[in-house]
């Protein structure tokens, strides 16, 4: 192929790739290749994504063939794709499936491709471990328990476990969904669950769907439920979470008020469907003691477990999911990305990406409101300046955080939006709590009782207030359907996860077709600054761009 310099990527030999954004087809070019690969960084003018294993791997589970990874970038491609790099995504994609766990009576079996992939493994340190038990040339015998660590292993040794070892049946228990002209299961959210479930088929039950916050991904385990039709314990992040599941669940399926329980820190019971938080499972007297909550994980014969927000999957989580291999499991997430770098634990215990819809796509669908992300760099006076240079890096990031200009700027903007529901979200306590007392808005933190909580919540959903001041507890899995306008003011700017969940909280619909804002307050010439990058490779990975504003001269 010769050189086409309108195509939009340069494929490199180190299997990293460049998207010229100025290109007349980069959206194109964006939309073919990110399904297979990671995005590491977007600056101005030219992207950089790089092609790993389990980028590729997540792209065969998903359903995308090797030749149309290899398609993609020769369709995109300015110059000729080096043979190495086609050479390579045609090895790692084939990989997937060359190791088959199967079950074999009371045992599992773990079946190779060829006798050298077998010899390989065997040898392999962590893997070995568990192939000890020989049964033939190919073969090995595999303890049940040793399951989800064996998958693990081979991951580890770039041979990804296609486990087609099935499942124990749950305690039986439909959960019909509740189809009215309020609400039907949208088509791609019902493909989501079905792209999960496979059938019933022993390929399916185990994975993960990405969905934008604010695309129903609730609505995508209630559906998987009804295909399941088991008893389900559903993980996620907070009491917030837990209520807005009930809420759902009640609303759009046939189940009972004493159908679902809740194993919270409030209250510890267990029902056929029981909602749980990540904190509980998580607890432990003291660092020595034993997380006495995760035995839930055994109170009852699941049928399907689902892992709500599973890129925030706590480690002990893990290491229990690393032993129900027999159970169904479902994650739903916004991102795949980890900031701890777990990603290959997600993909072996709770299962390879199943469905993947960008979030773009469904803005032109209208499903999400179209968003304009601005960022705002916003002076600091000369004495914060003298303060922030002396201080370490530590202290620095807090006082640049809780930058006073912020407030006079925040003023603007919510004059600016009249008639819009607005949420400003911080970092630190005392920042938020001086911001509501200065706006006059009612705040929320972590400390709010539950009962005030959905108070504050309910008077926003009926229009009764328009804005709402939280803290980082906002982060996740509130139900602010209507929502246009939010402000961070602070945060752990250097997370993906936290600006998935903070740009979902307004990209539900409007019901006028008004478009969402989404504002970042940064302090000039500061480490806020620096974690914009992190901020920008998130965004970019949906596909959205934002404009950076510079305000104020000194």
């Amino acid at each position: 192929m010769g050189a086409a310099p309108e195509n939009a990527l340069i494929v490199q030999s180190d299997s990293t790739v460049l998207l010229d954004v100025h290109a007349p087809c980069a959206a194109e070019a964006r939309s073919a290749l990110a399904p297979f690969s990671e995005l590491v960084k977007s600056p101005e003018h030219v992207h950089t994504y790089r092609l790993t294993p389990l980028s590729i791997w997540n792209a065969r589970a998903s359903g995308f063939a090797a030749e149309q990874m290899v398609a993609a970038l020769n369709t995109h491609a300015r110059y000729a794709v080096p043979e190495n790099v086609e050479r390579e995504i045609l090895e790692l994609a084939a990989r997937y499936g060359k190791v088959v766990i199967a079950r074999d009576a009371d045992w599992l079996s773990c079946t190779c491709f060829d006798e050298a992939i077998a010899e390989r493994l065997s040898r392999d340190r962590e893997a070995g471990r568990y192939l000890a038990n020989r049964i033939n040339a190919v073969s090995f015998r595999v303890d049940p328990d040793h399951r989800g660590v064996l998958k693990q292993a081979l991951i580890a040794a770039g041979f990804p476990g296609e486990d087609l070892a099935g499942y124990v049946a749950g305690e039986p228990f439909p959960i019909p969904l509740r189809e009215s002209a309020a609400f039907v299961a949208r088509d791609y959210q019902r493909q989501a669950a079905e792209a999960f479930y496979q059938a019933g088929s022993e390929r399916g039950g185990s994975g993960v769907v990405v969905l934008p916050c604010g695309a129903g991904k609730t609505v995508v385990g209630m559906v998987a439920m009804e295909l399941v039709g088991q008893t389900t314990l559903v993980l996620t992040t907070s009491l917030s979470a837990v209520q807005q599941w009930r809420r759902e669940l009640l609303e759009k399926t046939m189940l009972q008020p004493t159908d679902i329980a809740e194993y919270t820190g409030e209250c510890k019971d267990t029902g056929p469907v029981t909602l749980a938080t990540y904190q509980i499972l998580t607890w432990r007297a003291d660092r020595e003691g034993d997380f006495q909550h995760l035995n839930l994980f055994q109170a009852r014969s699941w049928g399907l477990i689902v892992y709500d927000e599973v890129h925030l999957l706590p480690a002990p989580v893990f290491r229990a999911t690393a032993g129900l291999q027999a159970r169904r499991r479902l994650g739903l997430t916004a991102t795949l990305v980890r900031e701890d770098g777990r990603e290959g634990d997600v993909f072996s215990l709770i299962g390879p990406k199943r469905f993947d819809l960008p979030w773009k796509d469904l803005e032109r669908q209208a499903w999400i409101a179209s968003a304009s992300c601005v960022e705002e760099r916003v002076p600091m006076s000369d004495g914060r300046r003298m303060e922030y240079a002396l201080a370490n890096r530590r202290s620095q990031f807090r006082i640049a955080a809780e930058n006073p200009a912020k407030i006079a700027r925040l003023r603007e903007l919510i004059a600016s939006h009249p008639g819009s529901r607005i949420l400003v979200i911080g970092e630190y306590i005392a920042q938020v709590e001086s911001i509501a007392r200065e706006i006059r808005a009612p705040l929320i933190t972590g400390k709010t009782l539950q009962t005030e909580r959905e108070s504050i919540y309910g008077s926003f959903r009926r229009n009764e207030l328009h804005c709402l001041v939280l803290s980082k507890v906002g982060n996740f899995a509130i139900d602010l359907p209507e929502a246009d306008v939010l402000i961070q003011v602070s945060g752990a700017f250097g997370s993906r996860q936290e600006e998935a969940q903070r740009l979902g909280r307004i990209l539900r619909p409007k019901s006028d077709g008004r478009a969402a804002h989404f504002y970042t307050l940064v302090s000039r010439d500061t480490n806020e600054e620096e974690f914009a990058h992190h901020r920008k490779l998130f965004l970019t990975e949906q596909g959205y761009t934002y404009q950076i504003v510079v305000l104020g001269e000194r």
